[in-house]
């Protein structure tokens, strides 16, 4: 990992953006902290980093005012990333499906969403291996919305994140159904009711397969980008809650062992 710059933003925030090989990203972190702290990892939609930039850089100040560190990477095929003909033609399937009236396919699902899943994960966990590597991060770790089909394998195959909120605004081939049913952690599950380019029933089925004992399902009237603010607020306390929580269970053991990274955790946020 390779820091970029780095600014102090209003309300004690340090940002940094970096480098991992040839993905870019941004940490936030609180700069009151006096002890490694916990990380929520900032899904998005493949729109680019400079164009998410002002909605990341608000949900990382609200982590930071909780004492968390934020952090994002650019998806593959986006931002200043090298194109990616596969994903653009399956954008174009999409585009022209819906602007045709017709049903957005199983077919152009898969193709538009499961190579980005393949490709996404393994990206987000090298993030994760650099970031929990710096001492001012101890875990544990959750992950905040994004494309659910990547937080739904991420919550699968990451034993670091402890909990995860999903936004229920992207279409979701059908195989992540199967593997939502293997997803045990802690979520909270936002939707929008109104949401003109999300399958509502689709959303409700996904929530219904999810495994977790733990899961809560939160509906607001409303369009993609009508979320209201205690909807926001809600998922930051879910959040709160059950990173304070895991920190308290692993107040006796340092991140090195519970959470893979080096920093000690113990006391982080009491």
């Amino acid at each position: 990992m390779h820091f970029t710059s780095e600014q102090r933003l209003d309300g004690g925030v340090l940002e940094r953006e970096f480098t991992l090989g040839e993905i870019p990203g941004i940490l936030w972190t609180p700069t009151s902290a006096s002890a490694p702290v916990p990380l929520i990892l900032l899904g998005h939609p493949p729109l680019g980093l400079h164009k998410m930039y002002p909605r990341l850089a608000g949900r990382a100040r609200h982590a930071a005012a909780d004492g968390f560190a934020a952090a994002t990477i650019e998806l593959p095929g986006s931002g200043d990333r090298p194109r990616w003909a596969a994903a653009e033609q399956a954008r174009a399937d999409l585009r022209r499906a819906m602007e045709a009236g017709e049903p957005v396919g199983d077919e152009i699902v898969d193709a538009l969403i499961l190579p980005l899943v393949e490709r996404s994960v393994p990206e987000w966990q090298a993030a994760l291996d650099a970031l929990l590597s710096l001492p001012e991060i101890g875990g544990p770790v959750a992950y905040s919305g994004g494309v659910i089909s990547i937080g739904v394998r991420l919550a699968v195959v990451e034993p670091r994140i402890v909990a995860a909120g999903f936004f229920a605004g992207s279409f979701v081939p059908r195989a992540v159904f199967a593997e939502a049913r293997q997803v045990t952690i802690p979520l909270h599950v936002l939707l929008q009711w109104d949401d003109e380019g999300n399958d509502r029933q689709a959303a409700l089925d996904l929530f219904d397969a999810f495994g977790s004992k733990e899961k809560s399902l939160h509906a607001n009237m409303g369009g993609h980008t009508g979320v209201p603010q205690f909807a926001g607020d809600a998922a930051a306390q879910f959040f709160a809650r059950h990173l304070r929580q895991a920190v308290s269970e692993g107040s006796c053991r340092v991140a090195g062992s519970a959470w893979g990274g080096t920093g000690a955790s113990c006391g982080a946020m009491s």
